[in-house]
């Protein structure tokens, strides 16, 4: 199954959890409106589908800039966007020292590139336009709707985890218990959707990895990258300040390239694939990779499933395996 596959079919599998939900709550109970949960939910969902581009752009501190302030990134987003056959989207540079990318927007004529202020002191030319490359396939595979129709499932499952549970939905005894029951199994559908929800982030990460390789860019470059922003973030750890950025943008980390919470633990992995300790990963030391087996420990499975992006190694093992 392909990764596309498998995210179109994670939003297929999340919406019969709860048709299933819905349809439970008809059969059994015949109370409450069932469709204001989903009013709602849709409400909220065009309100973040509206707001969502200007909100990421005010928290994130972005300046839009010119073909005349930095000709050289619009050059490269140009010639990534042509090859992927979207619209140019707008570029922009955060005003934050975590070295770091990300891209938004609401369609594809819509997409918006980023570069945080420290990221482009911190990688070569290739590493660079790998990490663009990456972002391009984030648009052309339009996951902000994709994780947008994703994650409006858990919170219509929570209203009604909050209303069967909390609500005290019901007039005598008996009605109350089929409530709660209710309320329960809803509670274990949202906890699983949400995991789903998650599974989606990590599919859609993998997928723009492969997106950047097949728009030209080299596996080890993008590999070298990721090394370099996982030391970036390791090392803002570090620095009262660098923490406290760290803290306010953690609200919106999914949509960096790489877990910046996790960066601590992942630096220790991946500085025993930089061989000759050069600060990079280059092709030799990235095909040394595919031959190893990579084994995680049951603390590290655990974590993997409750986060956002997949485990660094896993996700350069993977793309040892495109090269």
């Amino acid at each position: 199954m392909t990764l596309q596959l498998k995210m179109w079919f994670l939003v297929f599998l999340l919406f019969a959890i709860l048709y299933g939900v819905i349809t439970g709550l008809g059969s059994y109970l015949r109370i409450g409106n069932t469709s204001s949960y989903i009013g709602l939910a849709v409400l909220f969902m065009g309100i973040q589908y509206l707001a969502g581009p200007s909100l990421i752009s005010m928290l994130m501190k972005v300046k839009w800039v010119s073909e005349k302030e930095e000709p050289e990134l619009h050059q490269m987003i140009d010639e990534l966007s042509r090859k992927a056959k979207i619209p140019k989207p707008r570029v922009g540079i955060s005003q934050i020292s975590l070295p770091n990318a990300f891209a938004f927007g609401r369609t594809q004529k819509d997409g918006r590139i980023c570069l945080t202020s420290g990221l482009q002191k911190l990688l070569s030319q290739e590493e660079l336009k790998s990490v663009l490359g990456h972002e391009i396939s984030h648009l052309k595979h339009r996951d902000m709707l994709v994780i947008t129709l994703l994650s409006v499932i858990p919170l219509i499952l929570y209203w009604i985890v909050w209303s069967f549970v909390w609500g005290r939905i019901g007039t005598d005894r008996r009605q109350t218990g089929y409530a709660a029951l209710i309320g329960m199994g809803a509670m274990l559908a949202y906890f699983i959707s949400n995991l789903l929800v998650l599974t989606g982030s990590r599919i859609r990460e993998y997928s723009a990895d492969e997106g950047s390789v097949k728009l030209g860019n080299s596996p080890h470059h993008l590999a070298s990258a990721l090394y370099k922003l996982v030391y970036g973030s390791a090392q803002c750890w570090k620095t009262q300040q660098g923490r406290e950025e760290l803290h306010r943008v953690a609200g919106l980390r999914a949509f960096f390239l790489n877990d910046v919470g996790r960066a601590g633990n992942e630096i220790q992995k991946l500085e025993s694939i930089d061989q000759d300790f050069s600060g990079t990963i280059d092709q030799k030391e990235l095909s040394f990779l595919r031959t190893m087996k990579v084994k995680l420990t049951g603390p590290e499975k655990i974590i993997e499933i409750f986060t956002t992006h997949p485990n660094i190694l896993k996700r350069i093992k993977r793309l040892a395996t495109l090269s």
